[in-house]
């Protein structure tokens, strides 16, 4: 009897060792690409007054690689290309038309390229109820560089119906500032104009962010997860591009073109605390509600709440639509105030317009098809899913946009 069970055991030590589920079967590659398009009349660049015009279009990689039962190393790899008649505007006066706040320069700042690496590397236990891992990433444009790197752990409890899970980041950026023409070295300017302007001295700006998340299934159709962030932000954190103007100072125009006073002048250290909660109900196999709920604050002023619903209807077995409504509203900045409004006097000035009080709403519509059994083929790769998105966005400011996105996810057979 006890070689009996001593073959037992080792029986199904072996078994399970050999049958172990890996935590991802198969090399996983989403293409994930959006078209966004906005308008508006308040412009940061040209002090809070001027076209908001922009398109910006993203295309984005993500590859999911198993590189044995437990390990997974994920690539987040894409780029933002845009064009911008309200960076373009940083020199308004390198094009042949009128300067003006309202008319896009056809300088070199009216267009760029964004881009960023995300890398991460994450670990199963046998049980798959613990998950850690590090990441790296990397960003980069035309006025700045960013460099990151964390960890992040998560703990399944209760036959997994509980998950909690702890993210640590630190981002260290460093600015390369993009000054308004008129207060670069070696601009023509009308006699008499005088600006307040200093180049900042300091160039870096780093933020340090602990996120943490409790998620658990409360009933067969309840699902629920509470949620929030701790972050820290010091260093540069005005835009050293945007203008300010002074209503106590006198104005100077070039053309239609108000020349700046000074830029954009903020503190050097930010405090952020978002909590939120989610709650997603199965009515029935149809219909799934989707609910979200955050409110923000921060020491520059800001609050905010954001309401989200989606609503995912099952048409068929393959294809799923899934129409969504989000609220947002939030409170002014201390240091904000519209174009040609702040005092020469102040310490901290801004005139942009997102940290302004507004309040905005988001409707959306989209369309999921899913494949189990990837049928569709290319090359080498099945398709599992895809995602199709359109949303309009509504400010108070008058700022209105659209976007347009698409996922694509394959699995590589």
């Amino acid at each position: 009897m006890l070689l009996l069970s001593i073959m037992v055991m080792a029986q199904e030590k072996t078994t399970d060792t050999i049958f172990k589920k890996r935590v991802l079967e198969k090399a996983e590659v989403d293409f994930l690409m959006s078209y966004y398009t906005q308008d508006g009349n308040h412009a940061a660049v040209t002090g809070g007054k001027g076209t908001e015009e922009l398109t910006d279009i993203t295309p984005t990689f993500i590859v999911a690689i198993p590189l044995n039962d437990d390990d997974v190393l994920t690539a987040d790899v894409g780029i933002s290309a845009y064009t911008s008649a309200s960076s373009s505007n940083i020199n308004p006066f390198d094009g042949n038309q009128t300067a003006s706040p309202w008319i896009e320069s056809s300088g070199a700042s009216g267009a760029d390229v964004w881009m960023n690496g995300n890398f991460d590397y994450s670990l199963s236990s046998d049980d798959r109820n613990t998950i850690w891992g590090a990441n790296l990433s990397i960003a980069s444009e035309y006025d700045y560089f960013s460099f990151g790197f964390g960890g992040h752990i998560a703990k399944l409890f209760n036959e997994k119906n509980t998950e909690v899970s702890l993210k640590l980041n630190a981002y260290i950026d460093t600015w390369n500032p993009q000054y308004p023409i008129e207060l670069r070295a070696g601009f023509t300017a009308p006699a008499g104009y005088t600006s307040s302007y200093t180049e900042f001295d300091k160039l870096g700006r780093n933020t340090y962010s602990l996120s943490a998340a409790i998620s658990q299934i409360l009933t067969k159709k309840l699902q629920g997860s509470l949620f929030f962030d701790v972050v820290q932000q010091k260093g540069l954190l005005s835009a050293p591009h945007q203008r300010v103007y002074f209503s106590d100072v006198t104005d100077y125009f070039i053309e239609d073109f108000h020349l700046a006073d000074d830029v954009e002048r903020l503190p050097d250290s930010r405090f952020k605390l978002p909590i939120g909660v989610r709650l997603n109900y199965f009515i029935n196999e149809y219909v799934t509600l989707r609910s979200y709920y955050r409110l923000y604050t921060d020491n520059w002023g800001i609050s905010s709440n954001t309401v989200e619903l989606e609503l995912p209807v099952k048409i068929t077995r393959s294809f799923t639509a899934f129409p969504s409504f989000r609220y947002y509203t939030q409170t002014q900045a201390d240091y904000f105030a519209s174009y040609n409004l702040h005092l020469s006097t102040s310490e901290y000035y801004t005139s942009d317009y997102d940290l302004s009080k507004f309040n905005s709403t988001q409707l959306g519509f989209g369309l999921r098809y899913t494949d189990v059994f990837t049928k569709l083929k290319l090359y080498k790769f099945g398709l599992k899913s895809v995602n199709v998105k359109y949303s309009n966005y509504n400010r108070t400011d008058g700022l209105d946009a659209n976007i347009v996105s698409a996922a694509f996810k394959f699995v590589f057979d």
